[in-house]
């Protein structure tokens, strides 16, 4: 298993109309085979910025969901970005 995790950055005047643009993103990736959870989100203290979460089975199955990768819009809308990927050896109850 495997989590991405970070964040996007975008103008602040843009963020309400990215985020809306992800939601059939959103909604597909939970329906994705292999999809564990998938979230993204507005930062609550920084109003350009966008967290994004995503927990999967196995790296076959995120690329096979991702194919493409996100639209020409989306791309040409983020700023920046720090997102990476964490290999989960073990998970325990907190």
């Amino acid at each position: 298993m495997f989590i991405i995790a970070g964040s996007i950055y975008v103008d602040p005047a843009g963020r309400d109309a990215y985020l809306a643009s992800c939601v059939e993103v959103v909604r597909l990736a939970r329906e994705a085979p292999g999809c564990v959870d998938f979230a993204i989100g507005a930062d609550l203290v920084e109003p350009g910025r966008i967290n994004v979460y995503e927990r999967w089975e196995d790296e076959e199955r995120l690329l096979a969901f991702r194919k493409d990768g996100p639209s020409q819009e989306q791309t040409a809308a983020i700023r920046g970005a720090e997102v990476h990927r964490y290999l989960i050896s073990a998970v325990e109850a907190p």
